[in-house]
């Protein structure tokens, strides 16, 4: 069976770009893999005649390309998401290799919409871009020069999404549903506004405890229907106090 339609539910996202031709790069290395839905945040330049040029005939890619105001923007609809950094974060998510975190996102997107993130050139993702990932992924590179350019990390992560999928197995028809982006992140919030109202986290101090909640709920993968299940906990935990 082809799977290659898989691909289609695979958005990359590209955060704080600085150079319009890594986004063209970027688009490029895309294509050649067989992805195309593409989404900017808050590029510095875009569109621009750099990103044209070096799109190198994936102007279809690039004109196509989404620009968001925001990471939320860019995730909203996508049900798994994973960023890719060269380093580990204090209390970060769990981390695999671009080649082990392929099928894991492809199994996903036989489903709904992932998104692979990737941050600026200059540092990366921001530990806030990174509490929106549910995984991490880096590319095994030489320890003593791990730079790699950014249209690069692409490349190689859409490879390895290429490669992984023959041997993918698709998922049954009955898999639950997962919670949208979009939907999680609001009930952060409300998570949030509870613990505060009950008196468990104190908003003046270091807000560790929403990043290690993040981090436990994030393991689980919520399903739509747990997700309003824990919604109605919160709303009957405020009528209560």
């Amino acid at each position: 069976m082809n799977k290659t339609f898989l691909l289609n539910n695979v958005r990359i996202v590209l955060s704080h770009t600085s150079h319009p031709g890594n986004i063209g790069s970027a688009a490029r290395a895309m294509k050649t893999m067989g992805l195309a839905d593409l989404r900017l945040v808050n590029p510095k330049q875009f569109p621009d005649p750099m990103a044209h040029a070096m799109s190198s005939g994936a102007l279809d890619v690039l004109d196509n390309a989404h620009v968001c105001a925001t990471l939320d923007e860019a995730l909203a609809g996508s049900v798994f998401t994973v960023g890719c950094t060269a380093r580990r974060r204090d209390l970060s998510h769990p981390m695999l290799s671009a080649r082990d975190i392929a099928p894991v996102l492809l199994e996903h997107a036989a489903r709904q919409p992932v998104a692979l993130v990737f941050g600026t050139e200059m540092s990366g993702l921001t530990n806030a871009e990174l509490d929106r990932c549910q995984m991490l992924t880096h590319i095994p590179a030489n320890p003593d020069y791990s730079s790699l350019n950014l249209a690069s990390a692409v490349q190689v992560l859409a490879y390895e999404l290429r490669c992984a999928l023959p041997g993918l197995p698709m998922p049954p028809a009955d898999t639950p549903e997962l919670a949208q982006h979009e939907d999680v992140e609001l009930f952060y919030h409300e998570l949030e506004r509870t613990l505060i109202s009950t008196g468990f986290l104190n908003p003046a101090a270091p807000r560790r405890l929403m990043t290690r909640l993040r981090r436990l709920y994030a393991r689980t993968l919520l399903e739509k229907e747990e997700l309003n299940f824990l919604m109605g906990i919160l709303k009957a935990m405020r009528k209560v106090d």
